[in-house]
């Protein structure tokens, strides 16, 4: 939820960027989010969360092997690694690209950056729609289809967001939070297939942690430790892709976005298969 409202207010505050625009522009963002990191400290403070697997194992608790002995797993831990990078890059990117008044950029003309913020935030309302709907549908499909029908079609809307022309253009429903209405924006086709990828990339997290954590057994819990550290994909996908689209272009830069996507189609197909089940797990 902070997903979807965070750009589009931090656009609505800056409106049109422009040549004096500057970070002064958002500080009542940024008081907002030291705010949130508060209450978020003060929680975890006075409110005791139990951990299930406090004193099963120590320090000195020796096991024989490591999540890394399974294949499935660490072909696992690299599909995290480029979903986060996809998951935060696809409309970091597109913020950009809308926002960015010169000729690389979209085209648009006004209130360039209240629009991107805008386009951005409807990404992240589609993944918060997308895990939702996702809760009633995992129990009757299993994670692997999941992964192989969502990687197939964010593939192919990646793939037409990158060759469709920017003068190819779509009236976008959008939402203003500082006067909380609906509007609509004038906005290149690819931007709203991106968009739309927000439904893809809405259940990849909780599918590949389940192929890549199925049959560790105790191994588990070092696995998820791994998992969490993998979300430094998210910083390091964004750089190779910005530093891309500084001499391809916004729209021909995510290729690396579309081979991150193309490598946890390959996982979901091939890659999940737990090959090490001779490894004891109890």
């Amino acid at each position: 939820l902070t997903g979807t409202l965070t750009p589009m207010l931090v656009g609505a505050l800056i409106g049109e960027v422009t040549k004096t625009t500057q970070m002064a522009d958002v500080n009542l963002v940024m008081f907002i989010a030291m705010a949130v990191f508060a209450l978020a400290f003060i929680a975890l403070v006075f409110i005791p969360i139990q951990d299930p697997e406090l004193g099963k194992v120590t320090a000195e608790t020796k096991f024989e092997h490591s999540p890394w002995s399974f294949r499935h797993c660490t072909l696992g831990v690299i599909a995290i690694f480029f979903y986060v990078g996809v998951e935060v890059g696809i409309p970091g990117a597109l913020n950009f690209y809308l926002s960015d008044g010169t000729d690389k950029g979209a085209g648009i003309i006004e209130n360039a950056a209240k629009i991107g913020g805008a386009v951005a935030a409807m990404y992240w309302l589609l993944m918060l729609c997308g895990r939702l709907v996702s809760g009633f549908i995992a129990g009757k499909i299993s994670s692997r289809q999941l992964m192989l029908g969502t990687t197939t079609v964010a593939m192919i809307l990646i793939a037409a967001a990158m060759i469709i022309p920017k003068t190819n253009t779509v009236n976008m429903p959008l939402f203003d939070i500082m006067n909380f209405k609906f509007w609509s924006a004038e906005v290149p086709l690819s931007a709203l297939l991106l968009v739309l990828c927000g439904l893809c990339t809405s259940i990849m997290w909780a599918s590949i942690f389940n192929l890549a954590t199925e049959g560790l057994g105790k191994y588990t819990a070092q696995a998820s430790g791994i998992f969490m550290m993998m979300v430094v994909g998210g910083g390091v996908l964004p750089l190779i892709q910005g530093w891309f689209s500084n001499f391809m272009g916004y729209m021909p830069s995510y290729f690396v976005y579309f081979l991150a996507v193309a490598y946890m189609f390959y996982y979901a197909l091939i890659g999940c298969k737990n090959v090490n089940k001779d490894i004891p797990v109890e």
